[in-house]
């Protein structure tokens, strides 16, 4: 049974995973950066926390959660 976060296609089209485990770290910033909504943030947030736990990956979603929230103000 796969953890639904594996296989939900947020917005641009990609999975958390897609997004989070490309083969180099030039792929992972693009697919943050990428990220224009909490839902997807947040999507990535949990996959990230329940398969990989990195700590450098969870801060760059932070900052783009920030830009995100600057971005609705």
């Amino acid at each position: 049974m796969s953890d639904s976060s594996d296989q939900s296609v947020e917005s641009g089209g990609l999975t958390p995973k897609q997004r989070l485990e490309p083969p180099n770290t030039r792929l992972i910033n693009a697919g943050i950066v990428t990220i224009n909504d909490m839902e997807t943030l947040r999507a990535c947030v949990a996959y990230e926390n329940a398969n990989l736990g990195r700590v450098q990956i969870l801060r760059r979603l932070e900052q783009q959660a920030n830009e995100i929230r600057s971005q609705e103000d």
